[in-house]
């Protein structure tokens, strides 16, 4: 087996060490092309590193060598046949989905112990939905995201500047782009290549779909309207409008689909005083902004304040804070953030240039009582300073802290 370069993941690694040898199934999840199996790569050099005999098994499911595994037998020979008596044996499988009854081969590996595992997959519901029902209490489950600001601006040997901060808005964080130049047609076309295997391969084969020109237009509705509330319903009424008729249980499963297939993320709203999650309306924001934009024919000034919030958002999903939009009476919090105690209210805008926008901003906080950090992020040149106890933070400097 050939190690491959890469950069490495730390904050990802950090985490997956501390089940290193230990009889849990280590599975890693995320979009397509977001950088799965390189952080594999950086896993078992890890481990060589600190098993000098380590018998490293690693089959890839895309690749030539491997296509003759298709099901859980086919997995469970090809991994016996190269098993180490006396070593200590590890065994990454890249792409596991695409073998038939998978589950069943990590049961029975799990169970004799015969080897410390680890699994990568593009699918989250699949995946958890397998995995729990077979593997209850036996695995652990960690998504690997694009490339944070600062990560960006390492695999592009960048400065962390104000222009890279706009040339991450500008691309987004698939980790592929350090091969390219950092220029709009390379980098377009790369990202919708990206695009088309997702929908093409990830949810049409994957879920029979044949109405293809619903899934590309709903897709395109969602990148228009980043951080928009809507329904199925209200949804299928916009498409009506346009001669589109597309009932709310289509729309309703293919937005399921695409959130399987990690290329959108839902956000459920969560009403304060009820303390309870809302049940209609929700918001959708892209895993990675860059193949947004780029679905959208490329990087439009007029969308920075969807970008925005978009990009707010991923910093919080990727310090693994659940993640909701909150309903105070009549006022919008755009973001409540937990993680175990923690809470974090997030009000985000471009520019507070006017007083009605600075009163709505920083007062749909204020009317929280409780003690729990409140910051209002924007591009304004002039933050750092707070409003009643309520921090504005530049987003250049929000998207380097950890939370």
């Amino acid at each position: 087996m050939i190690m491959k370069e890469y950069f490495p993941r730390e904050q990802y690694l950090k985490k997956v060490s501390h089940f290193i040898d230990k009889p849990i199934i280590k599975v890693i999840i995320g979009q397509r092309r977001v950088g799965k199996s390189m952080f594999l790569f950086q896993l078992m050099d890890y481990i060589k590193q600190k098993q000098k005999q380590a018998n490293i098994i690693y089959i890839n499911t895309e690749e030539e060598d491997f296509q003759h595994i298709t099901t859980y037998k086919e997995l469970q020979k090809e991994i016996n046949s190269k098993l180490k008596k006396g070593k200590k044996n590890y065994v990454f499988i890249d792409e596991i989905q695409d073998i038939q009854q998978f589950e069943r081969a990590l049961r029975n590996y799990q169970a004799k112990q015969t080897c410390d595992l680890y699994c990568t997959g593009s699918n989250s519901k699949m995946m958890a939905g397998e995995l729990a029902t077979f593997l209850s209490g036996r695995y652990i489950e960690l998504q690997i995201h694009p490339l944070s600001f600062t990560e960006f601006c390492t695999f592009h040997n960048l400065p962390v500047t104000q222009d890279a901060l706009l040339k991450y808005f500008r691309f987004g964080g698939m980790p592929f782009l350090r091969h390219l130049p950092l220029d709009d047609e390379p980098v377009y076309e790369y990202l919708r290549s990206i695009y088309n295997t997702i929908l093409l391969h990830d949810v049409a084969a994957r879920y029979s779909v044949r109405n293809l020109h619903l899934l590309n237009v709903l897709f395109r509705f969602l990148s228009d309207n980043v951080g928009g509330i809507f329904s199925a319903t209200s949804i299928s009424k916009h498409f009506k409008k346009s001669t589109l008729q597309y009932p709310p249980k289509s729309i309703l499963e293919y937005l399921a689909y695409m959130q399987n297939a990690m290329i959108i993320n839902d956000v459920s709203r969560y009403d304060l005083p009820g303390k309870r999650i809302l049940t209609s309306g929700t918001k959708i924001y892209y895993e990675d902004i860059g193949i947004r934009n780029a679905v959208v024919g490329g990087f439009k000034p007029m969308d920075i304040h969807k970008i925005l919030e978009n990009v707010v958002y991923s910093h919080l999903i990727r310090q693994d804070y659940k993640v909701y939009v909150g309903q105070y009476r009549q006022k919008e919090i755009d973001f409540i953030a937990e993680k175990n105690s923690k809470k974090i209210y997030v009000q985000v805008a471009y520019k507070i240039t006017e007083q009605a926008t600075m009163d709505r901003e920083f007062g749909n906080l204020l009317a929280i009582k409780d003690n729990f950090p409140k910051m209002v992020v924007s591009m304004d040149d002039f933050t750092g300073h707070a409003h009643e106890g309520i921090e504005h933070v530049h987003v250049f400097d929000f998207l380097q802290q950890t939370l």
